[in-house]
């Protein structure tokens, strides 16, 4: 977790703050002591914090009220809330009334404090990065398997649906994200199946990536060829599969042929000199996705270049 993550400490308790302050302090972590409640959210809204931690163990009406707020807000909603509470507790609490994360017992043990901190701003950071269509990681994610990837004899596997505009503009966004919760479907299945170590993510749209190792990538590409080729045919009439093209009017108006759907894949190995950044990477993979689209069907082109 980065050193700057700002941590907000909400308590009555003086010394119950000092104590979490000092041990937080030493962590690297940024800490805000809040032990006067009133304003406490206009604070909060001025400074937001990574992150709150509250304490839950006195039962004043001022807690209460701090807690109400929180729980009506929605802006806090983005907020991971840990809270502290007496051991003895824990079991009468009745929890869908407390806008808390997680929670940690008196007398506090800070390991596991610090593990729950982590876990809590890893978690929100999957319910952030996570595309919301497909459930896949997100970008932030994607760059940080590639970041590992670097290296390493493993290969970055972009993937893009062809003609994927014209479809979702003729049949609807309905069809379209059926389209794309279909091939993330296939892509991760394939991966998984051929792959213990392996990634996969949505960059966005119809664009993906999967990362395996590079002796399992041409197998994994075929395969997901394959079977995208033999559901995809499914999603037109037997006219269009049998002419293999639909027509559809351009911006123009204009009636135009447009080809079935397939994919292209590009893939680009990390174990070169060559590729010593994500940036390079996908760069690299622009390239070779060009290449791919030229195909009159689905195709993956796989970069040889060694130096």
């Amino acid at each position: 977790m980065p050193p700057t993550l700002r941590i907000a400490l909400v308590s009555r308790d003086k010394a119950l703050l000092s104590r979490l302050e000092i041990r937080l302090q030493s962590r690297g972590y940024q800490v805000v002591p809040i032990h006067s409640l009133a304003g406490v959210l206009g604070f909060l809204y001025a400074n937001p914090p990574d992150l709150i931690v509250i304490n839950l163990t006195t039962s004043d009406d001022e807690i209460r009220n701090v807690i109400a707020d929180l729980q009506g807000d929605s802006y806090f909603s983005v907020i991971p809330v840990i809270g502290i509470i007496d051991q003895t507790l824990d079991e009468s609490i009745d929890w869908s009334s407390l806008p808390v994360d997680d929670f940690v017992v008196q007398p506090i043990e800070y390991n596991e404090l610090f593990s729950r901190i982590s876990l809590a701003m890893e978690r929100i950071q999957r319910i952030f990065d996570n595309n919301p269509l497909t459930r896949l990681p997100g970008n932030t994610s994607i760059q940080r398997a590639i970041d590992r990837a670097l290296g390493k004899h493993m290969a970055v596997c972009y993937v893009d649906i062809n003609h994927f505009k014209p479809y979702n503009d003729t049949y609807g966004f309905s069809r379209g994200d059926d389209v794309i919760r279909m091939v993330a479907r296939i892509m991760s299945n394939v991966v998984r199946e051929h792959s213990e170590i392996s990634f996969v993510g949505h960059v966005g749209g119809d664009d993906f990536v999967f990362i395996v190792p590079i002796e399992k990538a041409e197998l994994v590409c075929q395969t997901i060829i394959n079977n995208f080729s033999g559901v995809a045919s499914d999603l037109f009439g037997e006219s269009e599969k049998k002419n293999g093209y639909y027509i559809a009017k351009d911006r123009n108006n204009q009636e135009q042929r447009i080809p079935l759907l397939s994919i292209s894949i590009a893939v680009v190995p990390t174990n070169t000199r060559l590729m010593q950044h994500p940036g390079k990477v996908a760069e690299v993979a622009a390239e070779l996705k060009k290449i791919a689209k030229k195909s009159s069907g689905s195709a993956y082109v796989i970069d040889r270049r060694r130096e």
